[in-house]
């Protein structure tokens, strides 16, 4: 009997061992370098502990530490996998068949969805100055400069970044780029997200910035104005090898607060561009394209919400600009504004 518990307490203290190897001690000596391969993502586990602790030692809307290095993560070897690339299309409102359809370049939120695991990674770096938690999508400004298919002709690279940090009466804000560059080490696709860490002990009124994307400004002409009613799904499956689940992340608040399920920034981004495509063609977002939208009100799911875009107004030498936005169905509140515009 004594043999049988010796053997089962060493190969407990093995397992254990081996646990504490390869999912904290591989992981860590992993993300203490900026540039990593895509075949070794770090472990799941290790990233949720460091999230969880950021949470727990930093309070939201606080800026801590100094400028001392910059916060970056770059991941190197990637391939466009079509299993991925199909199921990302299914749920972002494109359709399952779309890879397969002629003429039809990559989605222009698919490399956001690839940079997934890899911004949580950049939330829990050691000089990332805000907590994790509560982070706020705002704003976004993206752009294509050239056609994202050329992602697919070998290795490209991602690589996200902190561009910097700015307090507001409602917090701190801070701008993190996202990027995707070709195997011949050219820039296909960049996307700067607006984060916002909101301060709770601060009473302030939300006031549109100064910047604010000017697509609300434009009036929809009702010759031009097309709108789309759709349903949106109780979660978007928004996952792959280098995306983490969020679902996880908000589970205990959901838990414990009773706090409803707010749809995915980029499930509401994607959703606006695909139906965009498909009435007004592809020619509208192939590249050279910048496309900038704000973040107006959460979206609870399940529901529905209906999307509507219309040509913006513009003289005879400005190229042709659309305006988008997302709101909740039956009119009121928006959830989205944007404009695409041609470089």
């Amino acid at each position: 009997m004594g043999n049988a518990q010796s053997y089962i307490v060493a190969s407990l203290s093995v397992c254990s061992v081996y646990l504490v190897y390869v999912h904290v001690y591989c992981a860590h000596k992993l993300l203490k370098t900026n540039e990593l391969h895509s075949d070794k993502p770090p472990s799941n586990a290790y990233v949720y502990m460091k999230y969880l602790s950021r949470r727990v030692t930093r309070r939201a809307g606080c800026l801590y530490g100094t400028e001392k290095q910059e916060a970056v993560y770059t991941v190197v070897s990637c391939r466009v996998e079509d299993a991925l690339l199909r199921r990302f299309c299914s749920a972002a409102g494109y359709g399952w068949d779309y890879p397969d359809s002629e003429y039809r370049d990559i989605p222009l939120c698919f490399p956001e969805f690839l940079c997934g695991r890899l911004l949580l990674m950049l939330l829990t770096h050691e000089n990332f100055r805000l907590s994790p938690a509560g982070l706020v999508h705002v704003r976004q400004s993206l752009k294509t400069f050239q056609p994202i298919d050329e992602l697919k002709k070998g290795p490209f690279t991602l690589r996200v970044q902190v561009l910097g940090y700015q307090p507001t009466d409602l917090g701190v804000e801070v701008d993190i780029c996202l990027s995707a560059t070709s195997r011949f080490r050219c820039v296909v696709w960049e996307s700067v997200l607006t984060l916002l860490s909101e301060n709770k002990l601060h009473k302030a009124i939300r006031c549109s910035p100064k910047n604010e994307n000017e697509s609300e400004k434009d009036e929809p002409a009702p010759d031009t104005l097309k709108q789309v009613e759709l349903k949106v799904p109780w979660t978007a499956d928004l996952k792959c090898r280098w995306s983490f689940p969020c679902q996880v992340l908000s589970l205990p608040a959901r838990l414990f607060r009773f706090t409803p399920h707010i749809a995915p920034s980029l499930w509401m981004f994607s959703v606006c561009l695909a139906e965009i495509e498909k009435h007004k063609g592809v020619k509208v977002i192939t590249a050279p394209v910048t496309v900038t939208a704000q973040f107006k009100e959460p979206l609870v799911v399940p529901g529905k919400v209906t999307v509507g875009f219309w040509e913006a107004p513009g003289n005879k030498h400005q190229s042709q600009s659309f305006c988008f936005q997302m709101q909740q169905h039956g009119g009121g509140k928006a959830h989205l504004v944007g404009r695409i515009s041609r470089c």
